[in-house]
């Protein structure tokens, strides 16, 4: 089962440790890559692009315990403390400025019992233990203060707790001393074994003195998984019996130091994203930032800008809308401004109101103003109905017959303009007809751009779109 993990745990390790630093790796280096990357607005990750340090070689030198055990180094029968000593080399790689996999070598020797090994029994009945260790271990790290740190606090950044936790495999020989004065080796575990897998965790204290050291103090938890390395023997000795635990587990408190790798100024285990963030955020809220305003300034005074009037010569004390469009309520052609008629359509040679009638209409002729469309379109706009219903009634009440005349402004070919003023005449006609004039009233006739209401408008760049909007037309002439 231990060894299942192992092999587990490397095979999740490799990969991190070779794509970590490339978190928009997409296949065939193509960029950008919708669907391996999750953004559009993505780039190669490379060393080129790299702003911080990742690598670092660590070392330290410390005091084994053994808590966990039949023989014990804290206080274990003659009151007082065994201290062995330990010894690590590992080579830490940084995923994110809060994660990273270090590969650690553990070497030392813990002391256990009721005596040192080294001296001499003090009674025929006392035991005395010692056991060499080797280890080699993968390691998760780590940083909670990246992970916790405030995004309002602008200390300086020089202390870090880190969080470890790792299996590996361990090799041991263990020694056993009885009052007979010699020591006996009751058990050896070779490294790479079903029986040598194990596990540590811990944590660890680090202080940054410069761009390039370390100092860390480490508190780590070693659990063998093996009942023999207190060196009590097998596992139905005497010793062995004195307690109900199947793992022999010790505390290995370490004094260390790291050696920074690389070309930047800093590592990006020290590098706090936040304080990036807020510190450029801060940067911008003291900028002054003098915001011009219509640069083209508003030359009809209408109170729109320049920059997006659409009708720059708006006659003084018209009312418009956003785009600085005289208002013309009821569509008939006439701005508000000079319509006697507000909300009543009717002709511009009557002021904007309609012409009032007490019996049939007999003239030579009558025209009815104000059927507008949208550039290169020949559809009936809904805020015409009123008009055209009006045109219904109109015509109906007269005796003569009426053409219906198309027009277009000069944007454009005339080839063009005539077909579309032609399509523009016969949709009216046919609107008209089908809500009730007689066929025979009525002649569907396209003029083109050569009959604008503002002839002045050729091209089309010499007025405001308001006037190319009324040359884009259907009106009738009584025949």
């Amino acid at each position: 089962m231990k060894l299942s993990l192992a092999i587990v745990a490397f095979a999740l390790a490799i990969p991190s440790a070779t794509y970590a630093q490339d978190s928009t790796a997409v296949s065939k280096g193509e960029y950008p890559n919708t669907f391996s990357s999750g953004s559009a607005n993505v780039s190669p990750f490379t060393s080129q692009s790299k702003r911080f340090n990742d690598w670092s070689i660590s070392a330290g030198v410390g005091v084994p315990l053994i808590q966990s055990g039949d023989l014990t180094s804290i206080k274990n029968g003659n009151g007082k403390n065994l201290f062995g000593y330990s010894a690590y080399l590992s080579i830490d790689k940084a995923i994110t400025h809060a994660f990273g996999i270090n590969l650690q070598y553990d070497k030392g020797e813990t002391r256990q019992g009721w005596f040192n090994t080294k001296d001499s029994a003090p009674d025929a009945t006392a035991v005395g233990a010692r056991t060499q260790y080797d280890a080699i271990s993968i390691l998760g790290d780590i940083n909670f203060s990246n992970l916790l740190r405030r995004v309002d606090n602008h200390s300086p950044y020089r202390w870090a707790l880190h969080g470890y936790a790792g299996i590996g495999t361990i090799a041991y020989r263990a020694y056993q001393k009885a009052g007979n004065g010699k020591q006996a080796l009751m058990t050896e575990v070779k490294p790479f074994q079903l029986g040598s897998m194990f596990m540590q965790a811990g944590t660890g204290l680090k202080f940054k003195v410069n761009r390039r050291i370390d100092i860390e103090g480490r508190l780590m938890y070693v659990v063998t998984g093996d009942d023999e390395f207190d060196g009590g023997g097998d596992a139905y000795s005497a010793i062995n019996k004195r307690s109900e635990q199947v793992s022999d587990n010790f505390f290995n408190a370490t004094l260390g130091i790291s050696l920074k790798l690389g070309k930047h100024e800093s590592h990006v285990m020290w590098h706090d994203p936040l304080q990036e963030i807020y510190y450029k955020l801060d940067v911008l809220a003291n900028k002054n930032q003098d915001i011009e305003v219509c640069k083209k300034g508003d030359a009809d005074n209408d109170g729109v800008c320049d920059d997006w009037d659409r009708q720059l010569d708006t006659p003084a004390g018209a009312r418009v809308d956003g785009a600085g469009v005289a208002l013309d309520t009821d569509l008939d052609g006439v701005i508000d401004l000079y319509d006697k008629c507000v909300t009543v359509p009717g002709p511009v040679e009557n002021n904007g109101c309609p012409v009032a009638t007490t019996g049939p209409v007999v003239e030579t002729e009558t025209k009815l103003e104000g059927i507008e469309f949208d550039l290169n379109s020949d559809r009936i706009l809904p805020s015409n109905t009123p008009i055209l219903n009006n045109a219904v009634n109109y015509i109906n009440s007269s005796n003569g017959s009426y053409s219906v005349i198309g027009a277009t402004d000069t944007r454009g070919t005339d080839a063009y303009n005539q077909k579309l003023s032609e399509r523009r005449a016969n949709n009216v006609k046919n609107y008209l007809i089908k809500n009730g004039v007689q066929t025979g009233k009525l002649q569907a006739i396209g003029k083109g751009e050569k009959d604008l209401k503002y002839p002045e408008c050729e091209p089309a760049t010499k007025c405001p779109e308001w006037k190319n909007r009324a040359n884009r037309r259907v009106y009738f002439e009584a025949k």
